[in-house]
Parts: C-alpha cells; structure tokens; sequence
C-alpha cells in the first residue's frame, strides 16, 4: 500500500519495523516482516530492487549477453556460418537493457506492492536517535517513523579516485556506461577490478578500443597469479590493451578527447588518451547521509557498518544487510543475509554469517567461478595441500562448442582428501564451481566427483579429468 505526506510530521509515526534501502535483502525482509504481520515501512531514495536490478547484475549480464551475440556472429565463418559484417546498435543494445531491467524493478515493486503491512516511502532517510528515522521526502516533506527494528540495506556506490582534474572529465561510472547510445571510439578503463574486466571484453566485442589502467601490478590481485595471468592473456587475445602498475595522476579533456597521465612503477610517466573514461577503482558503503551518530553507531576507517555474525550493529534493534556492511559485496550474500534475520527474528532461529560458503563468477567469457580458498591463500596459513590444475582445452566439450580457452584449478586438503576451493575460468565456470561448492558443502574427498559418472559431453565430466591432473604428488588414497 503506499499513502502520500508532503506535510512535515508533529510527531514520529509507530510502526514495527523500519528498512532503509530496497536492496536484494531489504525488499524480501519487507514481505517477510509482512506475512508476519509487521507493520514496516521501506524507505527507498532512488530504484526499487538496488544496485543488483538496476545497475548490477542485470543490465551488466544483459548487455554481456548482446556482446557475446555480436562475438559469436563475427566467428561464424569458424563454424561453417555465414554471417556477412557485423555491427552492434548501442542504441538497441541499450533498450533491450533496460527493458529487462523493468521487467525486474515492476516485479519487486508489485511484490512490495501486494505485501499487505508494507508501505514503500520515497526519499532519503537520517537517524533522529537510536529508533527513529527522518524521511526526506523525494516530493517534499517530511515524514519521521520510530519502530524497535530497523534494518540498514544502503548498498555501495562508485568511488571517485583522487585524480587531478578527474572533476573537468565527463566520466563515466557502472551505471551511466550502460546508457550509453553510441559506441565509445576508445574506452580507458581506471581500474583493475572485476567490473573492470567484465566490461573491458564487453565493450571490445562491441567495437571500442579498450584500455586497462591499474594502479596494481597484476590483474584482479586477489586471484592466484596463474588464474588472473590466464584471464589477462584470453583478454590480449580480445584486443584489450593493459597499462598496469600505473597510478593516475592528472586528467584533463583536450578538444574533446580525455587524456590521462599516469606514473609508472619504473618512475617513468605516460600519457594515454581515449574519446571515454569509466572508472572502477572500487566502491565505497552509501552511509555518509544516514545520521549513524544519532544512533549510537560509527562506522570503520572504510565507512562500513560494523555488526556481528547475527548481522547486529552496537546497537540493540539496529542490524546492516548486504554490501555496507563490508565483506563479500555480491547479490548472494546480500539475499543471505535476509535469510538470517528471517530465521532469527521471525522464525526463533540461530543462524550467523560464521563460515557460509562466498562463492562467485566474473562473466567474462570464459567465465570465471570461484568458491573457497585460493592457492595462495592456502599456502600463506600453512594449510598442506595438493593442486590440481588443467587448460580447459582437456575437456572435450570445450572444444567441440569452439571454447577451448582457459584454465581449471582445484586446491585439495593433502590428508583429508576433501576440496579447500577452486577457479574454474571456462565455459559454464561458474556452473562447475557450484559443483565443487556442493562437494565441499557435503564434505565429499575429490575421489567422488574424480569417479563420478557425468553425461557425455559435458562440462561437468571436468570434474573426472582434473583430478588426475597434480602438480606434484596427488593427495595420499
């Protein structure tokens, strides 16, 4: 239901739960709170559904999916197709994009809609103390709510990057590339992350020039150097130019073209120009306009919410959901985390965040999946253990649908024979890691899926040829 105050409020209104944000754990914490019959009222400044539905998962994977038709049309001729020259309509790329994108925020929105105790408030809302929240109104006004819960689900936005100059560039961020309505002539991208590399390849298989410019050494620095190396390498193969181990310095626009200068690792400096800038440098926790002080709350030298593994914050009734809370910042975990509060406060439940599983997939193409420890990981808390690794052009399928590139890599406990974690950079690689994950979930040793039988010819029948395939000596049977 939804009631329109544009008068400023004598006195807070009583409710029994109170959400800010209508995220991926706040939109399904309200129908929850709901069929329990709890009056709760979910503030929302911009789109129903957070970054996930509007300028996340969605609108990126839909857009992924046009490259890669664009990709796959160009290699027809490897297949015995005739395609004739390709060439890709920004302008429909984008409408098909956002076509989707309604299709999901209607579905939320219609969701929140129906839930009977919920009442959707637009606008912005501020801590007035530690159970009482001011609403700002998106069409002027005011309106305070006081409820002995309240639920944080903020979300994260795009982080600006010391740079001199940055402000005189017309820069674009996640969100605003993918309203683009003409293809960029030459896209640098400031940022070596996991945006990074999904929309580098993207906007490449569209027919941009694309350069990386990371102020890292190495490509997503949080993988095994030979997983991160092989992504680098599929993506050379691309077209897509890196410049790493350079810090941006100045920036500036010179009849109509960006130029940035950056400083090399060597001391050496260089000037790169492009007609786009995107950056992805990181994202940082939407918590600056919350009034967190008047609820008792501070947050880290990072401005995330700190909480325990019950999602609480320091103060009782108050709890943070999803990505500004800091940790792993993926839709999952965001959903996750509604589960938990559900279990606990409406189901007498005593669930925690303590040890669940933080799996992941980066979809490039290949796709990178990735579920548990990284070698290095592993080796650097002493843990004994066995690598198995292979190129993904071992497994027959991979080359019969022309996807030989990439790379497969399981780590294994050296006694107990169980998985410890695994990067799947191949076709359908985060399908085969949720194989891996569900392995590890049942503590299964690799034998079982090693003598498993998969149907042929699958992806799934890596998971019988990597284990045979040691670095070194191979876990003790």
């Amino acid at each position: 239901m939804s009631t329109e105050h544009t008068l400023e409020q004598t006195g807070p209104e009583q409710v029994d739960a109170i959400i800010i944000g209508s995220g991926q754990a706040g939109n399904p914490l309200a129908v929850a709170l709901s069929k329990a019959g709890k009056k709760t009222v979910l503030i929302e400044n911009k789109y129903v559904g957070g970054t996930c539905v509007n300028t996340g998962c969605t609108p990126t994977k839909t857009m992924i999916a046009s490259a890669k038709a664009a990709e796959q049309a160009r290699r027809g001729p490897e297949f015995g197709v005739r395609t004739g020259d390709v060439s890709v309509d920004m302008a429909a790329v984008r409408a098909r994009k956002r076509e989707i994108v309604d299709i999901w925020r209607s579905g939320s929105e219609k969701s929140l809609a129906n839930a009977e105790h919920v009442e959707l408030v637009r606008g912005v809302g501020r801590f007035s103390s530690p159970d009482s929240v001011k609403v700002q109104l998106s069409d002027g006004g005011s309106r305070s709510f006081q409820a002995k819960l309240i639920f944080i689900n903020t979300g994260l936005s795009s982080i600006t990057p010391d740079v001199d100059g940055i402000e005189t560039v017309h820069y674009l961020t996640n969100e605003s590339v993918m309203e683009l309505d003409e293809l960029p002539g030459h896209l640098l991208i400031l940022g070596g992350s996991y945006i990074a590399v999904e929309f580098a390849q993207m906007f490449r298989r569209f027919g941009s020039r694309v350069t990386i410019v990371s102020q890292s050494g190495h490509l997503l620095p949080r993988e095994d150097p030979d997983i991160a190396d092989a992504l680098k390498q599929i993506l050379i193969e691309d077209g897509v130019v890196f410049v790493l181990g350079a810090t941006a310095k100045v920036a500036h626009v010179d009849d109509g073209t960006v130029v940035l200068n950056v400083k090399l690792e060597n001391n050496m400096e260089r000037e790169l120009t492009g007609t786009h800038l995107l950056l992805a440098v990181g994202r940082k926790p939407n918590t600056f306009a919350l009034g967190l002080s008047a609820a008792g709350i501070e947050c880290d030298q990072h401005g995330f919410i700190p909480v325990n593994d019950k999602l609480e914050t320091v103060t009782p009734g108050i709890y943070a959901l999803g990505d500004v809370k800091g940790g792993p910042a993926f839709t999952h975990i965001s959903y996750d985390d509604y589960r938990i509060i559900a279990a606990n406060l409406l189901e007498g439940g005593n669930r925690s965040i303590t040890d669940r599983p933080c799996p992941y997939t980066v979809f490039t193409d290949p796709e990178l999946g990735r579920i548990g420890i990284t070698e290095t990981e592993a080796r650097r808390a002493g843990r004994k253990i066995c690598v198995a690794k292979m190129p993904a052009a071992s497994i027959a399928r991979a080359y019969e649908s022309g996807e030989k590139r990439g790379l497969m890599k399981v780590i294994v406990d050296a006694e107990s024979r169980q998985i410890l974690g695994a990067a799947v950079l191949a076709g359908e690689g985060g399908e085969i890691a949720a194989m891996l994950q569900l392995a590890m979930e049942g503590k299964l040793p690799y034998t079982s899926l090693r003598d498993g039988v998969f149907a042929h010819p699958t992806w799934a029948e890596s998971l019988n040829t990597i284990f045979t395939k040691w670095e070194g000596d191979p876990p003790a049977e």
